[in-house]
């Protein structure tokens, strides 16, 4: 008869709490009882614990036993508590001192025949761990190298329950084939595409560098075809690595979502393209209990393509006004609130009408004006309030062909480097405000810490009109300044004022070059 305690991590969000699992061996009748706001799967550990203890060649307690997950207030979810049920029910069964498991986390999912099986959410669990002082982590062995990724904690790989009991008894370490991870691959998704495979859209190609480099939202309009999703896909490749801090909240925040983060951290910028059916849980987060990250999470200092915008939900659109002005998104339920990062950046594409033809010089489209503006209405005005930028595309002129070989394009690198002079610019400028980028700065700062660009009055005047609201006038300037960062200029001019708001309004303005308007 015994009591013995061990430790863990309940998540919620990206925060972590230790939880105290206690085992207790008692007197009564051989069964065993699980309390502290268990979820269904925590529940079911009771009997996968059992039967990984047998298989492993150790005996479960033949009596009362209890097993306690404080603080019992808070309400757990997972099968990542199995390694530290576990391991309290040995220490309480002196199968090896209970002292051995003082300042040790353990993290891990059991199965049937002992083995230990990968779990999400590693990381930021492990940060947790060492922010609340414990000095070691147990974890499946294969995703011990993501834990290693937190400092000033000692992490232990385990494949087996056999080989947890080994490590706590000073045995020779037995050899188990650890079970591999399935977890999706993100250097299998982040092949970066170059912008030279985009033919001709030269203004379109513009818009988006300039996009890249303040880190504005992006709304691209035009028929099929014209390189709407071939633009999108390639903004990635513009935007310089993540810092450290911002790597490891991206990483923590793709742990967590499931993904496999065996090559280390994720260093570059992510990025997510939810498919037009997808859920709100799906884009926003969710669940029933404990709320999972979802794709604006996923794509936190990164991008989120909303390919065929119209085609998503309405409530699915509209749900991105929050998070599009705050930066993160809070997903309440019924016993908790999970808080999750979501500062992406946007890029919305769109035909101009179902059939895609109602904006084709000479198109044949056949659907109905109110078809029309039903299609263009789904993007709330709410939602385009919130764009930075609007690029409307053409089809091309001259053959397509004649246009590839007349205009060879930039390479996604050469590019790449006049937006990292640019935000090189934009971090020396904003130092000490707590912001990097222009896309960030919020409007009092704008308005009352930088100085004021010339042409004003153009803006003024649409305000005047009703073309342009408060926010809008924000955003204009917000553009001006990424303009002028682009030129080289310490302070925005009058054209790139104008050239700011013809972005923001979605009309015509001229490329301008690289030394200056």
């Amino acid at each position: 008869m015994g009591l013995a305690c061990a430790y863990s991590v309940a998540l919620v969000g990206l925060d972590g709490r230790i939880v105290e699992v206690e085992a207790d061996i008692g007197s009564g009748l051989p069964r065993t009882v699980l309390v502290g706001l268990p979820d269904t799967s925590l529940y079911e550990a009771r009997d996968r614990c059992k039967a990984a203890t047998s298989n492993s060649g150790e005996s479960w307690p033949q009596a009362l036993l209890t097993i306690n997950l404080s603080p019992a207030t808070l309400p757990k979810a997972g099968s990542h508590y199995d390694l530290a049920i576990v391991a309290a029910v040995l220490a309480a069964n002196d199968v090896f001192q209970r002292g051995r498991l003082a300042k040790t986390v353990l993290l891990g999912e059991l199965g049937l025949d002992g083995r230990v099986r990968p779990v999400r959410g590693i990381l930021p669990a492990t940060l947790a761990a060492a922010q609340a002082g414990f000095t070691q982590a147990i974890v499946p062995l294969r995703q011990a190298g993501e834990a290693q990724l937190v400092e000033g904690i000692e992490v232990l790989g385990v494949a087996s329950l056999d080989q947890l009991v080994a490590l706590f008894n000073d045995r020779p370490i037995p050899i188990v084939e650890p079970i591999e991870l399935t977890g999706q691959s993100l250097t299998a998704g982040s092949m970066q595409k170059d912008l030279a495979d985009v033919v001709g859209q030269l203004e379109a190609k513009w818009a988006l560098e300039v996009a890249a480099a303040g880190r504005h939202h992006l709304y691209l309009h035009g028929p099929p075809g014209v390189g709407k999703t071939m633009l999108a896909e390639r903004l990635p490749g513009l935007l310089p690595d993540l810092e450290v801090h911002e790597a490891l909240e991206v990483s923590a925040v793709h742990s967590l979502a499931g993904f496999d983060l065996s090559d280390g951290l994720v260093v570059r910028p992510p990025y997510a393209d939810p498919h037009h059916s997808a859920s709100m849980a799906s884009i926003v987060g969710g669940g029933p209990r404990m709320a999972k990250p979802g794709a604006i999470s996923c794509a936190h200092r990164g991008v989120l393509f909303l390919d065929e915008a119209p085609e998503f939900s309405s409530r699915v659109l509209d749900s991105l006004r929050t998070p599009l002005e705050s930066g993160v998104i809070t997903l309440g339920r019924s016993e908790v609130q999970a808080r999750y990062p979501a500062q992406f950046q946007l890029v919305l594409a769109a035909n101009p009408c179902p059939c895609g033809q109602a904006a084709t010089p000479g198109g044949r489209c056949h659907c109905p004006p109110m078809a029309v503006r039903r299609y263009a209405d789904k993007i709330s005005g709410p939602i385009r309030d919130r764009i930075d930028m609007q690029q409307a595309f053409v089809p091309m002129k001259k053959a397509f062909l004649r246009v590839a070989a007349s205009q060879p394009a930039e390479p996604s690198t050469v590019v790449a480097s006049r937006v990292a002079e640019a935000r090189a610019r934009q971090a020396y400028r904003l130092a000490g405000s707590g912001w990097r980028t222009n896309g960030e700065v919020s409007g009092p700062y704008l308005r009352t810490q930088l100085p004021l660009p010339d042409g004003l009055q153009i803006v003024e005047d649409a305000v005047g009109r009703g073309r342009l609201s408060p926010r809008g006038v924000d955003k204009v300037l917000r553009v001006a300044w990424t303009l002028a960062d682009l030129g080289g200029r310490d302070r925005p001019g009058r054209d790139d004022v104008a050239v700011a708001l013809a972005m923001r309004r979605g009309e015509p303005a001229e490329v301008l070059s690289r030394s200056g308007a």
